[in-house]
């Protein structure tokens, strides 16, 4: 029956649900992640001092990609386990409480957009080429903030009941309509005015607002397991809460990634201003890297949460080691990748002789650390599954705060530019180790309690 399709994630095959699951939210984050690349590639035709500003402005789009993914995070989460409790009525008021929660982060980070772009950005540089071409660029992304907002938190309430097809269609939209607008408006065919990077911007809202139109149609229809009725709306902190008790941490390490990227800028730019720019290639590059398994992730995370609340830990425990393979392959793949092509990979950007040469020594070393972060992330995803924020985020602001930046800093002082990139390599090693004994010791935990739950009820 309709109401009762989420019990396939308690009944059918691991491996195919998780790929079912997962291949559609694949393929919707490898296109994401396409559009990210051509739209620097676009960028990087304008001029490398253009690349160079993107790259800063993207420390300042992680702090709002961080409050859509710690929202859906927890949205999707919560959502899924009440499902699994078979508890659908306070479900839907958990989606109908997000809606509104998406629309008040609209609001405000279209006023700070409006009002402060100009001392936000300046922040991150003095140079005032830099910092004309940020402010241009940026202030538009802010106040155009809720056309980021509502598809990807919207995207996770469908998730929360095992609905990835819509999802990915929602990102599919968002992207493609992105990279056919981006060379319109950057560089002004036909009709369209050159508007350079602020035309970059204005594609990037234009899309996203076409992307969440269409979720919305979706959330409100009649052929959702998630019911919305924002007429019988009733506000309950307790929603609040269980939203983000994982959504919250999951929203710090996002902000964590936030600022490692400008620490990593400002770090970098001490030695050379074009090493920013190959800063920002890499991270549009290891996009295409991770996004598979963040893909996985939003096929991963609801089976756990529902297996989680239904109490069926030899199902979660088969979930959590497929998943794992998974992630590694992907990962372990990018890095071959980015061993063996990494001139030709910064070629699609731009020419600079500069750029080439610091950007080869950087992917190489950089993408040492690929194999271990795949699993890293299934990791993590684990314990924000079974709603256990905490471990997740003191192991990403161990990763990213107390062991990268340092290590870079220490290494750039020491060795030079071309040595402080292993400082990616070392400080993912020392976490995921940490991670590993945290991770087993709370699901050995985690498993006990649930065997002995089913056997008083048996």
């Amino acid at each position: 029956m309709e109401e009762n399709k989420s019990d396939r994630l308690g009944t059918e095959p691991i491996v195919s649900l998780l790929l079912k699951l997962s291949i559609p939210s694949i393929l919707g984050m490898v296109i994401q992640a396409l559009y990210n690349v051509v739209d620097s590639i676009y960028i990087g035709r304008v001029s490398t001092e253009a690349l160079s500003a993107l790259s800063l402005s993207f420390p300042i789009q992680m702090v709002l990609i961080a409050i859509a993914v710690g929202t859906g995070v927890g949205t999707s989460s919560l959502i899924s386990r009440l499902l699994g409790q078979k508890q659908e009525h306070r479900a839907n008021n958990v989606a109908e409480h997000v809606i509104f929660v998406t629309i008040a982060y609209g609001i405000i980070t279209a006023l700070a957009g409006f009002f402060f772009t100009r001392e936000i950005f300046s922040i991150f540089t003095q140079d005032p080429v830099l910092l004309e071409l940020g402010v241009e660029y940026t202030r538009i992304i802010l106040i155009g903030s809720l056309a980021l907002f509502f598809p990807m938190i919207a995207n996770n309430i469908l998730r929360g009941e095992g609905n990835t097809i819509m999802p990915m269609v929602t990102l599919l939209i968002g992207a493609i309509l992105n990279i056919i607008l981006d060379p319109f408006f950057i560089f002004g065919i036909g009709i369209f005015p050159k508007l350079g990077v602020a035309g970059a911007a204005y594609a990037t809202v234009l899309s996203r607002i076409i992307s969440g139109i269409f979720i919305l149609f979706i959330l409100f229809s009649d052929k959702n397991q998630i019911k919305l009725k924002l007429e019988e709306f009733q506000f309950d902190f307790s929603i609040i809460k269980g939203i983000y008790q994982v959504g919250f941490p999951a929203m710090i390490m996002q902000l964590l990634a936030s600022i490692m990227i400008a620490g990593v800028n400002m770090i970098i730019g001490g030695y050379n201003l074009t090493a920013i720019a190959v800063m920002g290639v890499y991270f549009r590059l290891q996009s295409f890297v991770f996004m598979p398994v963040f893909g996985l992730n939003q096929g991963f995370m609801p089976i756990v949460g529902y297996n989680y609340g239904h109490n069926n830990p030899d199902r979660m425990k088969k979930t959590i080691k497929y998943s794992l393979f998974i992630a590694f392959s992907f990962t372990t793949a990018g890095l071959i990748v980015f061993q063996l092509f990494p001139k030709e990979l910064l070629l699609l950007f731009n020419k600079d002789q500069e750029l080439l040469s610091i950007g080869e020594v950087a992917l190489r070393r950089i993408s040492l650390a690929f194999p271990i972060i795949g699993p890293a992330i299934i990791g993590s995803t684990t314990f924000q599954a079974i709603g256990k924020g905490f471990p997740s985020l003191l192991l990403s602001f161990l990763r990213q705060m107390i062991l990268l930046l340092p290590i870079m800093y220490l290494l750039g002082r020491l060795f030079g530019l071309d040595m402080l990139w292993f400082a990616f390599p070392i400080s993912e090693l020392i976490a995921s180790v940490l991670m590993i004994f945290w991770l087993r010791s709370t699901l050995k935990e985690v498993f006990a309690k649930m065997r002995k739950r089913n056997l008083v009820t048996n």
